[in-house]
């Protein structure tokens, strides 16, 4: 059953670091100097930050101006929405660096429905706000760009449109979309959008808040002048540099996303046919090319991805494992799915190198494990042991 190498199903928590990020990386380690300096070295250094932030600002087609580097999607995401604001609106779906710094912002939260594709549609969002009594001061709205577990798509434009006649701005995490789908920044109207390198081959560590021309946004860290005086710290210039190198590329791969939607397409079609009793979320919706995820009923999703895991494949599950038992994600949750489906969800997300020859060993391995006795492949519970200590196997999605 396990295959003669890994192969790697799980672009949606972290993407493979491209040659290209890796080498722009490396080149800056050998330079001595502070961005932010004004002698030669210095100035050497800036020049790769505004070019990485102009690499950046393409894929998304922003002005490089608009571009705040952060530590990652979590510190855009707070930096957003963690305080000063009366009101925040946004659906249960979202990422939790998201949800968490919107439920401790001291901020009334205005709690947006989805569908059971998991879409929040510009008139739901136009119905909840009308009915929400008293609001006034300062109001945003969050609803992210793709969803991590799902891949599906929201209408962000539409929704933005909604916010303003209710006098909210809008903020957007295009984590999972960046590199997966076309974005343009400036005609989806958002205020804020923030990024992740690592999603889309660049380094772990660092990210970007995109901020609209006008809009203020108090920094989250104080100090220096750095980045137009919105985030301060020496710049990791390191990091940015490959961030700038993985945009360029994502941005040139944009027009192969078709290959990779077909192996998705395939891979949900042979799946189906072996279980045809699966759940395929957000089937309704427009989706990410690469994303899959999948529940079957009376599978524990954990149990899942360690059997997939011995058979040599990284995938996501779809729940989290707390004191022994499985709980249900909350993406799916709030989408209203089967429960039984939705504690065996697991996330298969592909990527530019995958293959069909992969797509097709996968959905060998997934038709042997459920051949099989389910009481002993399939059982519900497992402990594993992991240098010497009992651990529940598990693998939660995240963004």
């Amino acid at each position: 059953m396990a295959t003669t190498r890994r192969v790697y199903l799980d672009h949606n928590a972290s993407a493979p670091l491209l040659a290209e990020a890796r080498e722009a990386m490396g080149a800056v380690l050998d330079l001595t100097g502070n961005p932010s300096s004004v002698h030669a070295e210095g100035r050497r250094l800036r020049g790769i930050v505004e070019e990485a932030r102009e690499d950046v600002a393409a894929l998304v087609k922003a002005l490089p101006s608009q571009v705040v580097f952060t530590s990652g999607a979590t510190e855009a995401n707070i930096t957003a929405l963690g305080g000063g604001w009366d009101w925040i609106a946004l659906p249960a779906t979202e990422h939790d660096s998201v949800l968490a710094p919107a439920r401790t912002s001291g901020a009334r939260i205005v709690n947006v429905p989805v569908g059971r594709a998991g879409v929040v549609t510009s008139d739901e969002l136009t119905a909840v706000l009308a009915a929400t009594p008293g609001l006034s001061g300062r109001r945003v709205a969050a609803v992210q760009l793709a969803n991590n577990e799902t891949g599906v798509l929201q209408p962000v434009a539409a929704l933005v449109a909604a916010a303003r006649t209710h006098g909210f701005a809008f903020h957007t995490d295009a984590v999972q979309a960046a590199g997966r789908i076309a974005i343009d920044f400036n005609a989806l109207g958002a205020d804020t959008m923030a990024l992740s390198a690592h999603k889309l081959g660049g380094p772990k560590g660092i990210g970007a808040l995109i901020i609209r021309d006008g809009v203020e946004i108090a920094p989250l860290i104080t100090g220096g002048g750095q980045e137009r005086r919105r985030r301060a710290g020496t710049e990791n210039v390191a990091a940015i540099a490959g961030f700038g190198a993985a945009a360029r590329i994502a941005a040139a791969r944009l027009a192969g996303d078709a290959r990779v939607a077909a192996l998705r397409d395939r891979l949900e079609a042979a799946l189906l046919a072996l279980t045809p009793a699966a759940t395929i979320f957000g089937t309704g919706a427009a989706r990410l090319p690469n994303t899959t995820c999948i529940g079957v009923a009376g599978r524990a999703s954990d149990i899942t991805v360690i059997k997939l895991d011995v058979a040599g494949f990284a995938v996501s599950a779809g729940s989290a494992c707390s004191s022994g038992r499985v709980a249900m994600s909350h993406v799916l949750a709030a989408m209203g799915a089967d429960a039984q489906a939705a504690r065996g969800a697991i996330r298969i997300s592909i990527g530019h190198e995958t293959t069909a020859a992969e797509i097709d060993a996968f959905t060998g391995v997934w038709a042997a494990l459920h051949e099989s006795e389910p009481g002993s492949a399939w059982r519900t519970e497992t402990v594993i042991e992991t240098r010497g200590q009992p651990h529940m196997g598990t693998s939660a999605i995240g963004e």
